[in-house]
């Protein structure tokens, strides 16, 4: 059973604060597999948006390992991946998924975006049509050390985006933090841009699960949960998202 510490809300999101990381997976988890249950017994299908970084590596497991998901009606996305990066690569955001959730379940489909397209601007296109052909009803995402929803980082991040998905250069915040989670062996290997989800289209799910543990995101969500609500720090748009849990444990809440 996992241990909660608090429980507040923050205009309109409320935020759960958890002991270790494992309690907060197995909460996030448990929150995201019981709403997938509902959809599934209220719909013919469910669509859902996942994120990819070593923040949601306990999270994934444990929603893949919940029992009595079925998976086989369920539509997946995920929310962001490099440019010109291919599918075999370690760092792609395809990979990561494949190693993590789509080896461990069986999908209705899995739409991925194809970061080495020969046409970008026909991938954006792709993958907004595909987006656009059902509601999603669950979205689940991290934060980024400085911000960021996706690859929305502050200099690129809007809240009224008129896009579904865009290409956007990355800011050295995101690029360093690539490095730093051994992703990338230097700044100079992480690409420079990338496609991303916009704003608009995270929040657009019928909800949201935010999971956001480890120290090293401790200013990014006293930024979200206590700034100003910005682009300046894109995250701090969730306080405006009745249908959204941020998931922190006891060292990324420790800003607060």
């Amino acid at each position: 059973m996992s241990l909660r510490l608090t429980t507040f809300i923050a205009d309109a999101l409320e935020v759960r604060v958890h002991a270790t990381p494992d309690d907060l997976a197995a909460e996030a988890a448990g929150e995201a597999a019981t709403f997938l249950r509902q959809t599934l017994q209220s719909q013919a299908g469910a669509a859902v948006i996942l994120a990819s970084a070593t923040s949601q590596i306990r999270f994934l497991a444990a929603l893949v390992a919940t029992p009595d998901v079925d998976w086989s009606r369920v539509t997946l996305f995920h929310m962001d991946e490099y440019l010109g990066i291919t599918a075999d690569q370690p760092a792609s955001f395809r990979c990561f998924l494949r190693e993590h959730v789509a080896a461990r379940i069986r999908p209705r489909a899995f739409h991925f975006i194809a970061g080495d397209a020969p046409e970008p601007l026909r991938e954006c296109d792709r993958y907004t049509r595909l987006l656009q052909a059902q509601p999603i009803d669950l979205c689940c995402l991290g934060i980024g050390e400085n911000g960021h929803l996706a690859f929305n980082d502050p200099p690129v991040a809007d809240f009224t985006d008129p896009y579904t998905v865009k290409l956007v250069k990355l800011d050295l915040a995101c690029r360093q933090q690539q490095v730093d989670e051994d992703c990338f062996p230097t700044l100079e290997a992480v690409p420079q841009f990338a496609y991303t989800l916009t704003v608009p289209t995270l929040c657009a799910a019928r909800k949201m699960v935010c999971v956001v543990p480890d120290r090293r995101k401790a200013q990014a969500v006293r930024d979200a949960v206590r700034g100003p609500v910005g682009p300046a720090c894109p995250a701090s748009i969730l306080r405006r998202q009745s249908h959204c849990a941020l998931f922190l444990d006891a060292a990324s809440a420790s800003g607060l």
